[in-house]
């Protein structure tokens, strides 16, 4: 069923490297299937299942024929020239290659793919979805028939050990991100390039035109979505998805079901019934006069100047969290010149981000003073917790006032993940002005 994956992996000591979703994924398929294999696993955590364990977890690495890795385990400080490599991304793709549509992207990666299973699967197609979306490949590939289309979202960290590309490949954008993992924005932006590195003669990049230069030197076919006329097939005004970003994915997941072979007429009518993702610029609602979105995907700054943009209003900023080193000037540069009345910061990339704006702003302030009004630019305040942004908005909005949650960071050095800290915004949005 899996010839080309289980070949592979046949006869070879097989570790698993790292043991959360995608690591029980892989070892469940490795007991079905491959139950002669010497399998182990190797995870920080000491747990049930796992072999090796503890800070020196790594190094076991060395001491099998072929290590699966898992996306969250970052190897930049290692020497793996002698390491054969590989990840369920990987292999998966060796054997389904023909039947999928990998989608990546620093930012938008969630929507695209979303949008585009929604298109084929409600157009009537056998849609299977997949990958960084929160489901192991692993986990949906006995459910593949040969008219199957398997929809995959893939971060970099799943493209970094890859020697295989997708049938159709999208890459929406390549922005500084995730150095913590990689350690440099070019070991990060080649996992990115992975998607279509290894492409074929039958098999489509669509992408960006500020990715050109890349594609053409990969030799691949190329559709540029951010070139495709839509006027006289979408109204825009009907769309669901806010924003000049999203329009940039409602182009390249149509383009990516052209380029798989489906008419992009026939897909059209599907744009206007899709369901916007939760945290990506999601209206939550008025609550004490007060309007409140939460885009708490938001973790670059490019990500919180396209929610301004797509906004156009927004009288109070929510910024900052974990600092992974990224170069927080474009934001700081656009809202210099596109005035947000209260910026709110916090943690250490807020720090950073609010040092930015010296001699800019009117005031500055910690949240629970209140302060004048600001004339010539931001107010300036900081925050320690989510309740302590929500007292200062208690004390200086005003009924008509827009709140824009969109952190331009991580969440890591507060929450579990952007999810939980999208869901506390929203929980305290819904208490405003009770």
């Amino acid at each position: 069923m899996f010839d080309l994956i289980l070949n592979r992996l046949r006869g070879k000591r097989i570790l698993v490297l790292g043991f959360g979703r995608e690591g029980k994924s892989t070892l469940r398929f490795l007991n079905k299937f491959l139950s002669e294999a010497v399998v182990a696993v190797a995870d920080k955590n000491a747990m049930e299942g796992v072999t090796h364990s503890g800070e020196g977890y790594l190094e076991a690495m060395y001491d099998y024929d072929i290590v699966i890795k898992t996306p969250g385990i970052s190897l930049k400080d290692f020497d793996t020239k002698d390491v054969e490599i590989t990840s369920q991304t990987d292999l998966f793709l060796s054997q389904f290659h023909a039947q999928t549509i990998g989608i990546t992207g620093t930012k938008g990666k969630s929507t695209t793919t979303s949008l585009i299973y929604h298109l084929l699967k409600s157009s009537g197609r056998d849609a299977i979805l997949t990958g960084n979306i929160g489901i192991p490949c692993f986990d949906i590939m006995e459910d593949i028939q040969p008219g199957s289309i398997v929809v995959y979202e893939l971060s970099a960290h799943q493209l970094e050990y890859v020697h295989n590309s997708p049938r159709v490949g999208v890459l929406l954008n390549i922005f500084e991100e995730h150095l913590d993992h990689f350690g440099t924005m070019s070991r990060y932006a080649e996992a990115k390039l992975n998607i279509m590195r290894f492409m074929g003669e039958d098999d489509t990049a669509v992408i960006h035109e500020t990715l050109m230069e890349e594609a053409w030197s990969m030799f691949v076919n190329n559709i540029v979505f951010s070139l495709f006329d839509i006027d006289d097939l979408v109204d825009r005004t009907a769309l669901p998805l806010l924003g000049e970003h999203n329009l940039m994915n409602v182009k390249a997941a149509l383009l990516a079901c052209y380029a798989y072979g489906v008419d992009i007429r026939e897909l059209v009518p599907y744009l206007y019934t899709f369901k916007p993702l939760e945290h990506r610029l999601e209206p939550v609602g008025t609550f004490g006069g007060v309007t409140f979105v939460n885009d708490s995907i938001s973790t670059i700054p490019q990500a919180a100047i396209s929610a301004c943009e797509a906004l156009g209003r927004v009288d109070f900023l929510l910024l900052g969290g974990f600092d992974r080193g990224i170069d927080y000037q474009p934001l700081a540069d656009y809202l210099k010149g596109h005035l947000v009345p209260h910026l709110l910061f916090t943690g250490k990339a807020g720090e950073r981000m609010k040092s930015l704006f010296d001699g800019v702003s009117t005031g500055s302030t910690a949240c629970a003073t209140k302060v004048p009004e600001p004339v010539e630019g931001p107010v300036l305040s900081q925050y320690s917790s989510m309740e302590e942004a929500f007292a200062y908005l208690a004390a200086h909005a005003k009924p008509g006032d827009v709140c824009l949650l969109s952190p331009a960071a991580s969440s890591y050095d507060q929450y579990k993940n952007f999810e939980e800290r999208g869901r506390k915004f929203k929980h305290l949005a819904e208490e405003f002005g009770k």
